[in-house]
């Protein structure tokens, strides 16, 4: 490597630990990280600002400011509120049952959705049901990430990632359903059962709040009908233009910020109450966090090491299958799993020529590590980011550790079941 890639891995790995320790606010470390970069050369205004493959993805960052446009205006007229007793009153206010409705909710809206709009949508509501029934709410909001990643793998249009990988392997919207929703079913399965576990100790019931909880009528939450009758019909029409992006070629982040526009046109918000709502310190976040990442890209620091364990498996597909799924597993943990995944599609691209039996395993593998190595610390995926943002904004701190101690965990069971799988369904 060259002098500057040596720097720029410097650079990272130093963000990366201030980050962790949290010695200095994340927001402020990105920032540093990625002017240094900028300082260094390690890569340029027209790359970190402009490039598709080093740049800040702007998709990502509009898609966010639309959703959170959109959310806080849904957040005026109660319906937040009016879900939250639904749900509490649904799981009667036993904290466990109320945490698998709210997951299986989330990892199902993940397929459709992407898992940031999930987790933009899902949030408000765990707020405020964890306050009604006196729970910790940062087991609940770590729990949701993590299954909105592990719903995200499901579909085509779940996670940034599988976008990358069908446009490049030329696989359809039904060839994700069949390769890999019965088994993100599973996986989703399996992670409950582990919430149970990990999350035990959140799992306080209190008979008393329960039964006022049973008392309440959800209907009389909603403040505002008119408007909730306007911001339901712009999110029906936002979640109908993400669904049918194949048809519509229409980026999220596009339909994002028209409907986030229609709606402060429609409705009787301001545009100042609209902009209050913005998280604008996790856009600050992932920009900064592009431009280190998208710095490695530059200097050729994430190529070399996606090239080198290609090498090492020289076409044997098992081998190489096992290599990518663990090998993307881990570097998404650290690095963000789009310009990864971008990086190493035209590196799995030539190693499915040279791979005897169906060489689509090679692109499961790369999708399975990408998407659910996204939940093994804080800043491995989009979607906990935004957790953190939300969490902190509400007055509740999720440290990086806080977050990391249990996504590692659900990293490694959900990543050791994809082995099997490959396996018996493609390898033998």
């Amino acid at each position: 490597m060259t002098v500057t890639a040596w720097v720029a891995v410097i650079v990272f790995a130093t963000t990366y630990v201030l980050i962790a320790s949290e010695k200095v606010h994340r927001v402020k470390a990105a920032l540093g990280g990625a002017a240094i970069m900028l300082l260094v050369h390690a890569t340029a205004a027209g790359s970190a600002f402009f490039s598709q493959e080093s740049g800040v993805d702007w998709n990502v960052v509009f898609l966010l400011l639309g959703m959170m446009i959109i959310v806080g205006v849904l957040r005026q007229t109660g319906v937040f509120e009016y879900l939250a007793i639904w749900a509490a009153k649904r799981a009667r206010g036993r904290p466990f049952r109320l945490m698998v409705l709210l997951l299986v909710i989330t990892a199902a809206a993940s397929a459709l959705l992407d898992n940031v709009t999930t987790v933009l949508l899902i949030a408000p509501v765990t707020f405020l049901v964890c306050e009604r029934l006196a729970l910790p709410v940062a087991p609940f909001l770590i729990a949701e990430a993590m299954a909105s990643n592990i719903g995200g793998t499901a579909t085509l249009v779940g996670d940034p990632p599988n976008i990358i990988i069908a446009s490049r392997a030329g696989l359809t919207f039904n060839d994700f359903l069949v390769h890999l929703t019965p088994l993100v079913i599973v996986l989703t399965a399996v992670f409950i059962g582990l919430c149970r576990l990990l999350f035990r100790k959140a799992f306080r019931y209190d008979p008393e709040r329960a039964a006022e909880i049973m008392q309440l009528d959800e209907r009389a939450a909603i403040e505002d009908k008119v408007m909730l009758v306007q911001s339901l019909s712009v999110l029906g029409v936002v979640i109908a233009a993400f669904v049918l992006h194949p048809v519509l070629h229409y980026e999220p982040s596009v339909v994002a910020l028209l409907g986030a526009g229609l709606l402060v046109l429609v409705t009787k918000i301001t545009a100042d109450d609209a902009l209050r709502e913005v998280e604008w310190p996790t856009l600050v976040f992932f920009a900064g966090l592009f431009v280190m990442v998208g710095a490695l890209v530059e200097t050729g620091v994430i190529a070399q090491v996606s090239q080198a364990a290609a090498e090492a498996t020289a076409g044997r597909p098992g081998v190489t299958t096992m290599v990518l799924l663990w090998a993307s597993a881990g570097l998404s943990a650290i690095v963000d799993n789009i310009p990864y995944v971008a990086t190493m599609s035209p590196i799995v691209a030539d190693l499915a020529q040279h791979v005897p039996g169906d060489h689509n395993v090679l692109w499961w593998a790369l999708a399975l590590g990408a998407d659910l190595g996204g939940n093994a610390t804080a800043v491995g995926a989009s979607a906990n980011v935004v957790i953190l943002g939300i969490a902190e904004r509400n007055g509740t701190r999720i440290s990086f550790w806080q977050f990391t101690k249990y996504g590692l965990v659900v990293t490694v069971v959900t990543v050791a079941l994809c082995v099997p799988y490959l396996w018996l369904r493609y390898l033998l």
